[in-house]
């Protein structure tokens, strides 16, 4: 079986019936979250604007004086708990680094990532199976020869 690089070409993850009204939740909460930016990265263009948490000892966020400053993120924020660990396509995130580790799991409900530590052999054995479990993968980048670095 011809496992080319372009067996997989959708990159865009589809929105799949399973989990639907889940996913709906987590987004709908995530809509009213504020967006969480690392302080002073509007100020500086060197500093990305990932959150980081603010960690001196006088600092306006962190101590949450400042009005027009952003928030901290806290616990309150999170998401649905049933929604947690879902994929945006919704199914289970889910690491394989072995065939062992794929027959454990449902591909029903159960989506399927491979490992960093997975070499080219070993990841076109378990995308077979998994092809014919019908699981989902979220990673199957396999070109025909193996990388040579």
């Amino acid at each position: 079986m011809y496992l080319g690089t372009y067996l997989f070409q959708n990159s865009k993850v589809k929105l799949m019936p399973i989990n639907k009204d889940k996913i709906a939740k987590r987004q709908e909460v995530k809509e009213h979250n504020p967006d969480f930016v690392r302080p002073e990265s509007w100020r500086y263009v060197r500093l990305q604007t990932n959150w980081r948490k603010p960690k001196g000892i006088d600092h306006h966020q962190r101590k949450q004086k400042s009005r027009g400053r952003p928030g901290l993120v806290k616990v309150g924020y999170g998401g649905p708990k049933e929604a947690r660990g879902l994929h945006p396509s919704g199914y289970t995130d889910n690491l394989v680094f072995n065939l062992s580790d794929l027959e454990k799991l449902d591909p029903k409900k159960d989506g399927v990532r491979f490992g960093h530590s997975v070499g080219t052999r070993k990841r076109k054995e378990i995308i077979v199976k998994a092809i014919e479990n019908k699981f989902k993968i979220f990673n199957a980048r396999v070109s025909a020869s193996g990388s040579k670095s």
